[in-house]
């Protein structure tokens, strides 16, 4: 176990020390260094014959592929041919680590493991993996690529690229790396960012599906304990040869993944390979996402992505509510908030799809119909003034933290929105995590009605949830719907791509059935589902000073 003072000797290992120009290149990439260490490794190897792929008959052989391991791996993962389809499936599901939904928070250097905890070692798990599809805003590509074995491991990843210069660069860089392909979403006019943090992991017998809050940087998974970060994941076993799921079969969980992943412009096969696993394990949670660019037309494509569809989805797993909500906010970094963002987030948490604030800023109405808008409007002010949290840290917070100041580089405000927005001033509580001294790059969504959840609510199930995820608190993060010019039809503008899941606090199947349910006006409801890394309620920053990354 880590300690402390060990955590002292890696104090070179900080964020300062990760930061990589990149306008040279693909971040983090060094050519030379990497073969040198290749060569260093295969001198060392011993030899041994290579594993041997079974063929999917896909166009460049990247497809989410089995591969036959040695015997002594097959053993804990193979099931027998002599078993019926039923022992079969049953079989498979216990040798998945993770068959639920789960969420983890990241390991950190110097704190002693808990089992709430994972690091990425452990989430990629190096030794069986076939393909991996990871995307990320940040990058350290060397050290990714030491994560995993790259002569046995396929690779896409999905990467940003404002222009078309930058693409044909990073694909000179990366040629002769056979087992690497690079994904480019569309970065076109409005789009300024490519947040999302989604990883696929294809293994012999299960797709594994992670979700995280965490850039793929030493930092963000706990190398030199200075930073946390927070991730869902789920394994999907594999169907049975010459079995698939069909797409109406789906899940929303798997709809809305292969749309995003579809969007983002990732390849055909690995499209289509994803129909090989079971996804019905995700029938009580949702994949959320904020597709890049403008969404409008006939088919109303804005009500599936950003926070019009954050609201669709929440209707979807029965959680929508006219209850008033608590609502607790982490963010690493904050937007210019105002009311009106606020206002259009509490109510897609409600299971609003977008409509009724859109309305109610573009559609003429009488005088009375205004006055009782505002009436509505009002009470819904009042209920996100004494309701809603957002957690951001301190400058002290962040001077004191294990890192100081050279550790505060990815949590970002500006100071004339902060200065400017009064509703942002009242909400706004100091981030602290219960893991002392670390930061946090965590955005995570802490959503229960109050006061009580049971049957006897209003409407819908009214069971707590939470979003883990990449969007921050930011209109970039989750888009704004308007009115198109030239058709008065809504049109959803969005900024960046994002991707999130929604986990109800507990199985919707175990959702209480009394008129009395647990408390809300804590995070208590979240306990063993959904780790909680904040000292809760937070301090109010009253005399305070946010921490401003770039008067630094």
């Amino acid at each position: 176990m880590e300690d402390l003072k060990g955590a002292s000797d890696q104090k070179h290992d900080t964020i300062a020390s990760h930061v990589v120009p990149t306008h040279y290149g693909i971040p983090g990439l060094n050519r030379k260094a990497m073969e040198e260490e290749r060569l260093a490794r295969k001198r060392k190897a011993p030899i041994s014959p290579p594993l041997r792929a079974k063929n999917r008959k896909t166009t460049d052989g990247s497809a989410l592929q089995t591969r036959d391991r040695p015997s002594s791996t097959a053993t804990v993962t193979a099931t027998s041919t002599e078993a019926g389809p039923h022992e079969q499936s049953e079989n498979r599901k216990t040798t998945l680590q993770f068959p639920a939904a789960t969420v983890k928070k990241t390991w950190a250097f110097g704190f002693p493991r808990t089992g709430e905890d994972i690091k990425l070692e452990e989430v990629l798990q190096r030794e069986d993996l076939t393909l991996a599809v990871l995307s990320s805003f940040q990058w350290e590509v060397e050290w990714v690529l030491r994560k995993v074995d790259t002569a046995t491991t396929k690779l896409i990843m999905v990467m940003q690229a404002k222009d078309e210069a930058t693409k044909q660069q990073y694909a000179r860089e990366t040629a002769d790396m056979t087992n690497l392909r690079l994904c480019f979403p569309s970065m076109e006019g409005q789009v300024n960012c490519m947040h999302s943090k989604l990883m696929l992991l294809a293994h012999p017998n299960y797709l594994r599906i992670v979700v995280s809050t965490a850039n793929l940087v030493p930092y963000d998974w706990g190398e030199g304990g200075v930073m946390e970060n927070t991730l869902f994941l789920i394994d999907l076993p594999r169907h049975l040869k010459g079995c698939r799921t069909s797409p109406d079969d789906l899940t929303f969980f798997g709809k809305e993944l292969i749309y995003f992943c579809q969007a983002m412009g990732l390849q055909t096969d690995v499209v289509n390979s994803m129909y090989d696993f079971d996804f019905s394990a995700t029938k009580d949670v949702a994949f959320v996402h904020t597709i890049g660019g403008t969404h409008r037309g006939e088919s109303e494509p804005w009500r599936r992505t950003g926070y019009c569809g954050l609201g669709r989805a929440v209707q979807h797993l029965g959680l929508g509510t006219a209850q008033a909500l608590r609502i607790d906010f982490i963010a690493s970094s904050v937007g210019a908030v105002n009311i009106d963002f606020l206002i259009m987030l509490y109510l897609a948490a409600q299971g609003n799809d977008g409509l009724r604030e859109y309305q109610w800023r573009t559609t003429a109405a009488t005088k009375a119909a205004r006055k009782r808008d505002h009436s509505w409007r009002d009470e819904l002010i009042e209920n996100i003034k004494n309701n809603f949290r957002l957690y951001f840290p301190s400058r002290d917070t962040v001077v004191l933290s294990r890192g100081g100041i050279a550790c505060g580089g990815p949590i970002c405000l500006q100071r004339k929105w902060y200065k400017s927005s009064t509703i942002l001033q009242h909400i706004l509580r100091d981030c602290k995590s219960t893991r002392k001294g670390l930061l946090m790059h965590n955005k995570l969504l802490y959503v229960r009605p109050q006061p009580h959840c049971g049957r006897g609510a209003s409407s819908g199930n009214c069971s707590a949830w939470a979003y883990i995820g990449s969007a921050n608190c930011s209109e970039s993060a989750w888009g704004k719907l308007v009115q198109d010019k030239d058709t008065k039809a809504p049109k959803l503008n969005c900024r960046n791509w994002e991707c999130g899941v929604i986990m109800p606090a507990r199985a919707l199947e175990q959702a209480p059935r009394s008129d009395h349910g647990p408390p809300m006006d804590n995070l208590s409801v979240f306990a063993g589902r959904v780790p909680i890394p904040i000292q809760y309620p937070g301090e109010e920053m009253k005399d305070r000073t946010p921490w401003y990354y770039a008067e630094q």
